[in-house]
């Protein structure tokens, strides 16, 4: 009876940890995908608010990827159609929930400061 409580809190510990977001696994994919276009990272990140990266980042990142494509610079770029197809990916929405922790932990009022390499 006992192993099988300990079993059941250790998948019930491991599903509750992996579903949670990590920064660090935002700033990966931040390094990965947004400093191509974004090359000052801190600059970036730290241009809001946490509202208003809460704001952006709701519904698995929706706004934001709306505010990309829709943004006359991104379409200017000589990749548009590969960034295109990945804000429209399942791999951005299921990285959207780590890159908002990131925005969040480091945005213009939260008084941390990113490192990005």
């Amino acid at each position: 009876m006992k192993r099988i409580i300990f079993i059941l809190a250790s998948l019930l510990l491991f599903t509750l940890s992996s579903s949670e977001a990590a920064l660090y696994k935002g700033q990966r994919a931040y390094s990965k995908v947004c400093i191509k276009c974004h090359t000052d990272g801190e600059a970036f990140v730290s241009s809001f608010n946490k509202r208003t990266w809460k704001k952006y980042m709701r519904k698995k990142g929706k706004k934001l990827a709306i505010v990309h494509l829709k943004s006359s610079k991104f379409k200017k770029e000589k990749k548009y159609s590969k960034y295109k197809k990945y804000f429209k990916s399942r791999k951005y929405t299921r990285t959207a929930k780590h890159l908002k922790q990131f925005f969040i932990e480091y945005a213009k009022d939260s008084g941390n400061v990113p490192a990005c390499n």
